[in-house]
């Protein structure tokens, strides 16, 4: 049922699409221009803005940063008081003003122009000071504002955030950035448990519970209890992986047990699971299987039981 709300809110969503799209279709030689600016920096992108613009720079920097482009946000009020300091000559300024007449930039613009530091103009005014006084211009088109007064920003910003996102994410491809690369500069919260790897995770050493094909039940046992994993694996003389021995296993063969050998008793052929395979697909797998651990083999050493990782082990740094 159509409200005066949700006719305001779709008509803003669409005044936004609208304003990106024109964003696309405005790219020009100068967006490469920036691209090879920033690509070629031997320092940081130093991200600056006032305001609504300094709100999406800091967010710019954070992805420039966290996408393999070192960056930072400096504050031009604090910049005149300091921290221009912070400035170096291998450095690339991105300023962002949608108008290119914020006061408060003019002492880093100047600062950047008295020492030949790239300046690279984020703004909708290509012949505001800010416009004139930037080696590279990002040009926004003139989209207006989604408010009916035309004065909040809302157009401005959200295509001032998907330029610093093209940047950031032109970027990372050029650099062949990688969900290993992410990881790195994302290693808690949701989003790092994702990019977990299974090695990063897996028992092994003495911790991985193992024994031979030939080993009596009574030892196989002892390995289950002693790990506390619930289960062990049996190998062969090699070390080969042969199979593997769960609670399901001791159930079934209950009678005589103790006078069978681990081969007896295994399954063979058991799931298993690489070490740079993420924690993510082995959590998967383990609830599609109904099982609660998986053993780890390297596939560049076929069949050798390296680790084993728990399903409480994904379900401790956040997954499930």
């Amino acid at each position: 049922m159509s409200t005066p709300f949700l006719d305001t809110a779709a008509r803003v969503i669409r005044t936004e699409a609208e304003a990106l799209q024109k964003l696309a279709d405005s790219l020009d030689s100068r967006f490469r221009d920036a691209i090879d600016l920033m690509r070629n920096c031997r320092g940081r992108i130093i991200v600056t803005g006032i305001g609504k613009s300094g709100h999406i720079g800091n967010k710019i920097a954070a992805t420039l940063a966290s996408t393999g482009t070192p960056a930072q946000f400096v504050h031009p009020a604090e910049a005149s008081h300091g921290d221009l300091g912070m400035i170096t000559l291998d450095d690339v300024v991105l300023a962002i003003s949608n108008g290119g007449e914020a006061a408060e930039l003019a002492n880093l613009i100047a600062y950047s122009r008295r020492y030949d530091i790239p300046l690279i103009g984020l703004t909708s005014q290509e012949q505001s000071t800010l416009g004139r006084q930037s080696d590279v211009i990002l040009l926004l088109p003139q989209a207006g504002e989604a408010c009916n007064t035309g004065v909040v920003p809302t157009n401005s910003t959200t295509m001032t955030l998907a330029m610093g996102d093209a940047l950031a994410v032109a970027l990372m491809e050029h650099r062949e950035f990688t969900a290993e690369h992410f990881r790195n500069f994302h290693p808690g919260g949701k989003l790092g448990a994702q990019l977990s790897r299974v090695r990063d995770l897996m028992h092994s050493g003495a911790a991985l519970p193992l024994v031979t094909e030939e080993a009596p039940m009574s030892e196989a046992l002892m390995e289950i209890s002693g790990k506390g994993f619930g289960v062990v694996g049996v190998t062969d003389e090699e070390g080969h992986l042969k199979g593997i021995i769960t609670n399901g296993d001791l159930s079934r063969h209950m009678d005589g047990l103790m006078q069978r050998q681990a081969r007896d008793v295994m399954t063979v052929n058991p799931v298993t699971i690489g070490p740079d395979a993420l924690a993510e697909k082995a959590m998967g797998l383990m609830n599609s299987k109904k099982i609660t651990c998986l053993m780890v083999v390297d596939p560049a050493r076929p069949d050798v039981a390296e680790g084993l990782i728990h399903i409480h082990d994904c379900l401790r740094v956040g997954l499930g």
